[in-house]
């Protein structure tokens, strides 16, 4: 049966699925623009309540059509099966946050709907004069997106729902560096439209532009004061919802933070093994690691490193398509871009459209920076590119059509994905590409990152207590204040990049555990697989099963792989 035809006894899951994606589209014309729909291109959606509250009608009623799909002959099968259970588990999820009022709340550095929309023009089509057209059409909905998104935010006040302070400040200050004082971003994203155009992308960048600066003086004439003395973390039970939206499965954050910090004494150890590889008589790792970036390896320039970052993933591509994976030839492309100005400290990845008119691509922050250390980019690379999130996100587009386009699109949950990439790094690690001592002690950095990321996100909204054996501050409870001077002491990374950090953990509280958690699930799963066929193991063809069965949460995860 194909997805596409509905069965006499009406729709079985997948197609609930697919029809839900199709209703959301028309809501969020952003996911849109993700899929590559070219109708989507001169929208934006409705942040007010009532736009938050129309997607929550959708997915109740979504939830109502797959309890009675799963009554029809045929919805007893696993693809059918494994589909519904994420469809329930992702919707319900949500539909929790949402009840819990968080969307009237959410202040972000890095995830919010002012960042979605500044995203959507990075991946809005534009090689045509009517792509250019559209382009102009969705800056002009730019002031009503932000609009509706002030609106809820300022009910959120009325329901004494507060964002946390630092992301607020964080946040107008964003803003102003998108406003600019010469040329905003806006009118430097569209310099290159048609001169056909110009004065109509003018217009209408200055009208978006003036959207920006009407947010920016509200955050800060009237929300930021609103919020003084508001808390930057969450506490238990919004941690816990928060937790599982981000992850798929509900944790236990005492196991997790112990898990954390079991991570973080391994990962210290080898480390310092390392570091005397590196930098013999180093005191610390971060010694040696500061040794690195003033003399080791390092690419000059950022066009030259954008090149570089293109190389280092097409080396990897060569080298691991065939060996370690099969690649179609669509999923084999990737763009190296550079960040635009005013985004967060971190790296990421947008992931190709259904089509793959539009290519999945990395994006680099510079920081303003101009000389990059390698030692920090190459394991980052592997996590962002390839064989990290490109080749999963990439290979779950190329497998939409027997799956669904919901497993493969919007239902991925974020532990799967950042566990898959950070498995990836030690993948890279364990084939034998990290092949300088530099480039090791830097890829062990970037473990302890995550490691670190459980301790302080968890510790800190919690307000644990950090135990004995610890080497900081041993029996005293988190706060921000420490988790930033904690962060600062075990990381490579320069202080804006701390900063940020710390501000994106508070306004996304759950979400950074995944990667260490993710990666957890994916190590145990290889191994029960392994297990499993003894001998007969094939990485390879277990690799591509398990990047080809699409989104999962963390309960079905472990599941799934250990039987591959």
């Amino acid at each position: 049966m194909s997805l596409t035809t509905t069965p006499a006894g009406g729709p079985l899951p997948r197609q609930v699925a697919d029809a839900y994606v199709d209703a959301l589209v028309e809501l969020d014309p952003i996911t849109g623009t993700f899929l590559g729909i070219p109708e989507s291109s001169g929208r934006l959606p409705d942040f007010s309540p009532e736009g938050q509250e129309a997607v929550a009608r959708l997915a109740r009623t979504t939830l109502d059509r797959l309890a009675e799909a799963e009554t029809r002959p045929g919805a007893d099968s696993p693809a059918e099966k494994i589909c519904a259970r994420l469809l329930r588990e992702r919707l319900t999820a949500e539909l929790a946050v949402h009840d819990a009022g968080e969307g009237l709340r959410t202040v972000s550095n890095l995830s919010s709907p002012l960042h979605h929309v500044r995203e959507a023009f990075t991946l809005t089509p534009a090689e045509t004069e009517e792509d250019w057209a559209a382009i102009a059409q969705r800056l002009r909905a730019v002031p009503a997106a932000l609009g509706g998104y002030r609106a809820a935010l300022q009910a959120g006040l009325e329901k004494d729902l507060p964002a946390g302070p630092l992301q607020v400040s964080t946040v107008i200050g964003q803003l102003g560096e998108w406003i600019g004082t010469g040329r905003s971003w806006f009118a430097e994203f569209t310099a290159p439209g048609p001169e056909a155009l110009r004065a109509e992308l003018d217009e209408a960048a200055e009208a978006a532009t003036g959207a920006l600066v009407e947010l920016r003086d509200w955050f800060r004439d009237v929300y930021a004061p609103a919020i003084e003395g508001a808390p930057d973390v969450v506490g238990r039970e919004r941690y816990a919802r928060l937790a599982r939206y981000y992850n798929g499965t509900d944790i236990d954050p005492e196991e997790a933070y112990a898990y954390g910090w079991s991570e973080f004494h391994r990962l210290l150890a080898e480390m310092e093994a390392e570091a005397q590889k590196v930098l013999p008589g180093a005191a610390s790792p971060w010694e040696a690691l500061a040794w690195c970036d003033e003399h080791g390896e390092a690419v000059e320039g950022v066009e030259e490193t954008r090149q570089w970052l293109q190389s280092l993933m097409d080396e990897a591509i060569d080298a691991l398509d065939g060996t370690h994976f099969d690649l179609a030839e669509r999923v084999r492309r990737v763009e190296s871009r550079i960040a635009p100005p005013g985004s967060a400290a971190a790296p990421y990845y947008t992931q190709p459209s259904l089509d793959f008119s539009r290519p999945g691509r990395t994006w680099l922050p510079t920081m303003g920076q101009t000389r990059f250390p390698a030692y920090d980019l190459v394991s980052t690379w592997y996590h962002e590119g390839v064989p990290g999130h490109h080749l999963q996100l990439a290979q779950w587009a190329h497998v939409a059509d027997r799956l669904s386009r919901y497993q493969t699109t919007v239902g991925m949950v974020s532990a799967n994905a950042e566990g898959w990439a950070l498995y990836a790094e030690r993948l890279m690690d364990e084939l034998g590409f990290l092949t300088t001592p530099e480039r090791r002690l830097g890829y062990l950095d970037a473990q302890m990152m995550r490691a670190v990321r459980v301790i302080i996100d968890i510790g800190m909204h919690l307000e644990l207590r950090i135990p004995a054996d610890s080497p900081f501050h041993p029996g005293e409870r988190w706060t921000p204040r420490l988790a930033h001077e904690f962060f600062a002491r075990h990381s490579s990374r320069p202080a804006d990049f701390v900063e940020s950090e710390i501000v994106r953990y508070q306004g996304m509280p759950g979400q950074a555990i995944g990667y260490k958690l993710g990666e957890r699930v994916w190590l145990q799963g290889r191994e029960a697989a392994r297990a499993r066929h003894g001998a007969d193991f094939d990485l390879k063809a277990w690799h591509m099963a398990a990047l080809s069965q699409g989104s999962l949460g963390l309960d079905d995860l472990l599941t799934e792989l250990s039987a591959l």
